[in-house]
């Protein structure tokens, strides 16, 4: 058997010899006995890192360019910012000095770098090497430095900081408590004052409700998914609204959209359905910026404890999917399938948010067998639980 291999070796063996990766492509990792052929002629540390780094790659389709080429392992992977994400928030740091702590394999230096000088630091060699060959790759390695070092052991930094803290430290499930993050709340309260600017990059589930006062919280989301909550402070935050401790923002990429506020800033208006309803992206919901939504758009909440908008015209935003309203209806299969009939309903989308709804349950009751693509909100109007049948409003 063969020696195991530490980590930094596994990562530098497997650099040294990119046939092996050129095999498991050729061959697919699904061909019967292709990693006993490859334990005959290279370390099995390197065979198995190479199965692993192989699909981690395909895994990153979507999220990096060159993801092909890329190099990470499957958390270090899981816990990067994809390009759309860490370039948006690249924005900021235009032309200014930045420490990147806790880098992991490099995910926002890659987009950082692109605009400034970058100090790149994370306590894990391996991903740090992954990092100093990803910034390479994308060929701004040039304004990167790495170093391997313990952010909690470092003196204050000068320049913007970016900190992505470990929300999965001694390699627990993934935490949504910012006091359970490596490094955690004492150090990013004291890093939002002692430091010029920056921003600390967390989970949109994260716990960051009344903290980080002074603070701007944005929620960013990707194609109405909610990817990141960034916490802006010092030079790079935004000012909060009068008499309210923090500005909220959210955030719909790749439009770049933004809606910003405070949740208590903005009028509650609830009224029953007009003509138009809307379904607001997940950065909105989460940042609490509903009603600042439903202000911008002149439009009002369905119900208290619902986050379905309607208005009166259609409202022409990345922020929200837009949806003619055609009837409502009771929110039972009968009444719902004599409706969507009645409007030639066929292909059938199902929408809620509050209210439990088994979609394909409910799509085999109304058996449609109409041309016309509809949709069935099941939400509650003025504390009753109702059908919003609609037809959806193409985005200009």
């Amino acid at each position: 058997m063969n020696e195991q291999l530490s980590e930094w070796d596994r990562w530098l063996g497997l650099r040294a010899a990119p046939e092996i990766l050129e095999a498991v492509a050729e061959g697919g990792q699904a061909e019967l006995g292709l990693q006993d052929r490859l334990r005959k002629q290279f370390h099995e540390d390197l065979v198995r890192l190479a199965f692993q780094l192989t699909d981690n790659r395909k895994r990153a389709a979507g999220r990096f360019h060159l993801n092909e080429s890329m190099w990470f392992d499957r958390v270090g992977l899981e816990q990067a910012s994809s390009e759309t994400v860490s370039n948006h928030k690249a924005l900021r740091f235009e032309g200014a000095a930045t420490w990147d702590l806790c880098c992991g394999v490099g995910g926002d230096a890659l987009a950082l770098a692109a605009r400034g000088d970058v100090f790149a630091v994370d306590r894990d060699p391996a991903r740090a090497l992954c990092a100093r060959w990803n910034t390479d790759l994308y060929g701004v390695g040039s304004r990167v430095c790495v170093v391997v070092a313990d952010v909690l052991k470092m003196n204050e930094f000068q320049g913007l900081v970016h900190v992505d803290p470990d929300q999965r430290a001694g390699g627990h499930a993934r935490s949504h408590r910012i006091e359970d993050a490596v490094p955690g709340r004492d150090y990013l309260d004291a890093l939002t004052v002692q430091a010029e600017g920056g921003a600390i990059k967390l989970s949109p589930a994260a716990n960051f409700l009344g903290k980080f006062a002074g603070c701007e919280i944005e929620l960013v989301s990707v194609g109405r998914e909610c990817k990141q909550a960034v916490v802006w402070f010092g030079a790079l935050a935004g000012p909060p609204p009068v008499g309210q401790p923090q500005l909220f923002r959210a955030t719909s990429l790749p439009s770049g959209e933004t809606l910003e506020g405070h949740p208590l800033s903005a009028p509650f208006r609830k009224d029953a359905p007009g003509g138009f309803l809307l379904d607001p992206d997940p950065a909105v919901v989460r940042s609490g910026l509903v009603d600042r939504l439903a202000e911008v758009c002149d439009g009002w909440r369905l119900d208290d404890r619902e986050e379905y908008l309607s208005t009166d015209r259609p409202a022409e935003t990345s922020l929200a999917q837009c949806f003619k309203v055609e009837t409502v209806t009771a929110n039972k299969p009968r009444a719902i399938r004599d409706a969507a009939r009645e409007l030639g309903f066929g292909p059938l989308e199902i929408k809620c948010r509050h209210v439990a709804v088994d979609a394909e349950v409910l799509r085999r009751k109304l058996k449609l067998d109409g041309d016309v693509p509809g949709v069935v909100i099941v939400a509650k109007i003025d504390g009753r639980t109702r059908a919003v049948l609609a037809t959806r409003v193409v985005a200009r």
